[in-house]
């Protein structure tokens, strides 16, 4: 199974074909790589991404996602292989539902690190239909990106520019400002896309997505302090879902509004919506995270 083929170096999009591009080791079984990182941990939004490209391949035609549930076992580590298991729990008329379990070998022992159930639709006519509308904000250009953060804060940004390098970023606010965001104006925004060209197919845009997402969504939980990561404060995802409401293309601009509605007990939850630059409401996101002082 082939999600794209891509050369290293070519371009960010195709530098995430190779992320997606899963091979195939036996029924209903893939195996994915991670990119050179100095991270020590496996971005969480690759191993989502790869395990719905993995349940991708064993839908037919005619079938896209529309949600995804998954939970994050154990930190994924980037120098070994991850095989990704899918089970087709249900074929039915309208639907289609995959559970797959990631695993990685761990001292001679094969363990669980990931778990995702995602569901596949045939497609319904539209009984009643509405939607969020998109915040009135500055279009992407002319926004500061990543660079120009990262070169602001060297120390705090050097994790966000090594996960996110093959995605273009404009912020309307600093995600390091050390000001509290307070009620009512919480929510945290970013324009993203893909850099470069992705394939014309909805099962790696969804999947694009799905890498996306997980990018900022537990930023806002720390947003009501203020000050981003950094420091003594270090965070992880224990669970992440996606609702696509409408196809979207991960290479073109779309506006991500993250806002965290609770956190107690060192966890906290976070929403994200999603717009296309049309003000097309194409996708939810919701994660709980956790967030921890090494102090």
């Amino acid at each position: 199974m082939t999600a794209g083929v891509a050369q290293p170096g070519e371009t960010p999009a195709a530098e995430l074909m190779i992320v997606l591009d899963l091979e195939e080791r036996g029924p209903d079984v893939y195996v994915g790589q991670t990119p050179s990182t100095p991270l020590q941990r496996i971005f969480g939004g690759q191993v989502a991404a790869q395990a719905l490209t993995a349940a991708n391949a064993t839908v037919g035609p005619g079938r896209v996602v529309h949600s995804l549930h998954s939970y994050f076992l154990r930190p994924g580590d980037p120098h070994e292989e991850i095989r990704y298991e899918v089970d087709r729990i249900r074929e039915g008329r309208s639907f289609s539902t995959r559970r797959v379990v990631a695993r990685q070998t761990r001292k001679g022992e094969d363990v669980a690190i990931f778990a995702l159930t995602a569901d596949f639709t045939a497609g319904e006519r539209a009984v009643v239909e509405h939607s969020l509308p998109m915040p009135e904000v500055p279009g992407p250009d002319g926004l500061p990106g990543l660079a120009e953060v990262t070169a602001a804060h060297p120390d705090q940004g050097a994790a966000s520019a090594a996960i996110g390098r093959a995605v273009e970023q404009r912020y309307l606010a600093d995600p390091f400002d050390p000001q509290p965001r307070l009620p009512p104006d919480t929510a945290f925004r970013v324009w993203f896309r893909v850099a470069g060209r992705l394939p014309d197919d909805d099962h790696v845009h969804a999947a694009a997505l799905t890498f996306v997402s997980d990018l900022t969504l537990l930023s806002a939980g720390l947003a009501r302090n203020g000050g981003g990561w950094g420091g003594s404060i270090v965070g992880a995802s224990l669970d992440h879902a996606v609702w696509f409401h409408r196809p979207v293309r991960a290479d073109e601009w779309f506006l991500y509004e993250t806002d965290s509605p609770a956190a107690a007990s060192g966890r906290a939850l976070c929403f994200g919506q999603i717009w296309a630059a049309d003000g097309t409401h194409v996708a939810t996101v919701a994660q709980e995270g956790l967030i921890r002082s090494l102090g």
